[in-house]
């Protein structure tokens, strides 16, 4: 045991050096992709990586976080005085089968850091500590604890589809950018009804469910309202949308998710993959219709200006630099004030 620590802590220390190390079936140059300190742009990222998770109001509620300082974020910061608000959403605490029961239930003894029947409750960024009988937040303090609108204690997985294609005219030539001279991407964006703002149609993945099941329901759900068509529609949509899901794809992006739902118990974490429709020919025979949480979807072209809910941009400019397409107009550094 290492001094001064507990068992949980040098456990999640080791988890966390083992999780930075690039992995075996992976290059190295596609996992400084999945590190946390290149989430979003690699200058500036302890500012960048874990700052909607900090805002206040909550969201669907008027509960105030307590005001984490900057340089009060990580845990490693000693803060005696840190005071956050508890808050589980009553929605949460209603017992839906998405949803963990309370921890002070005798009937719930969750196994935190593995696989817990068919939940799944490992990390993709490795060992989190587990203080007091609840999992901590692997990335730092958000001012709330409890779980706010999340059902799991720890990690909530879920699974992003970037659905892709090049903007073409009417001749069906590809469209560049006049000042980069890179062809212009464009991926279907859904409207979120909770928050209004524009997203990747993606969602949860159910208990015992396999990501790849979870990036096709969830699109087909949200950009294609398959849930409201009719049995023959349904199966004809979803012959259609095999053929999409089965074409060449890449993993994008692995891990914790700066969403501001996310809590000092509860946090996001994600599965992002682009599927990339080259000739635009299965998608010109998928008519988009918003459905289930989607109150709008479109095709939107693909730049720096885009303000997308959490860290979506993060994703999607990533599917640019492995495409080669436009990304922004001034190659200078990146960084902002």
């Amino acid at each position: 045991m290492l001094p001064g620590l507990g068992l949980q802590r040098a456990l999640a220390l080791l988890g966390l050096a083992a999780a930075l190390r690039p992995r075996s079936n992976l290059s190295a140059a596609h996992w400084s992709h999945l590190h946390p300190a290149n989430m979003l742009s690699s200058c500036k990222a302890d500012r960048l990586y874990h700052s909607k998770a900090l805002t206040s109001p909550y969201p669907g509620s008027r509960i105030e976080r307590s005001r984490v300082p900057k340089d009060k974020v990580g845990w490693l910061t000693q803060w005696e005085d840190y005071n956050p608000v508890e808050y589980t959403a009553a929605a949460v605490l209603a017992g839906p089968k998405w949803a963990d029961p309370q921890l002070s239930d005798k009937n719930f003894s969750p196994k935190f850091n593995e696989r817990d029947g068919e939940v799944e409750r490992t990390s993709r960024n490795g060992l989190y500590v587990v203080e007091n009988g609840r999992p901590r937040n692997p990335v730092g303090r958000t001012g709330l604890t409890g779980r706010g609108l999340l059902g799991r204690w720890g990690p909530n997985h879920a699974a992003d589809p970037v659905v892709t294609r090049w903007k073409r005219d009417g001749s069906g030539n590809k469209i560049a950018h006049p000042v980069t001279g890179k062809n212009i991407l464009q991926f279907v964006a859904i409207k979120r009804r909770d928050c209004g703002e524009w997203a990747i149609p993606g969602g949860m993945v159910d208990p015992g469910e396999k990501i790849s099941a979870t990036l096709k329901r969830e699109f087909g759900e949200e950009a294609l309202n398959s849930l409201q068509k009719s049995p023959e529609e349904r199966a004809s949509l979803e012959k259609q949308l095999q053929r999409l899901f089965s074409q060449e794809h890449f993993v994008v992006y692995r891990g914790y998710v700066d969403d501001p739902r996310n809590t000092d118990n509860a946090w996001m974490e994600t599965e992002a993959v682009n599927y990339h429709d080259e000739t635009g020919e299965t998608m010109d025979n998928l008519p988009l219709e918003a459905g289930d949480d989607a109150g709008m979807v479109k095709w939107v072209d693909i730049s720096e200006k885009l303000k997308l809910y959490a860290n979506h941009s993060y994703f999607i400019k990533l599917v640019t630099e492995k495409r080669g397409a436009h990304w922004r107009e001034d190659p200078g550094p990146e960084c902002r004030d």
